[in-house]
């Protein structure tokens, strides 16, 4: 088993994002490892790897608009199942 299971993906569109700050709130706030948090001021992708995806969505809704959302259960493909 994984120690974090859910790849979590997704845009954030807003304006003055700071992807320094987003940065520092995941690595203070949310366990989980793989981050990406790049873009500019008004689009942010980003990708982690987490136990908590809804954790995730919340905070990143809380900055703008959150879209292409895609959460996958690496411990399933781990295991060849699909669905």
């Amino acid at each position: 088993m994984l120690e974090f299971r859910y790849d979590t993906q997704l845009l954030i569109e807003g304006s003055g994002l700071d992807e320094d700050k987003i940065n520092e709130y995941f690595r203070t706030y949310f366990k989980g490892d793989c981050l990406l948090a790049v873009g500019d001021e008004e689009l942010i992708k980003i990708h982690f790897h987490t136990n908590e995806p809804w954790d995730v969505l919340k905070y990143c809704a809380s900055l703008g608009t959150i879209h292409d959302i895609v959460i996958e259960d690496m411990d399933r493909q781990a295991r060849g199942l699909h669905g």
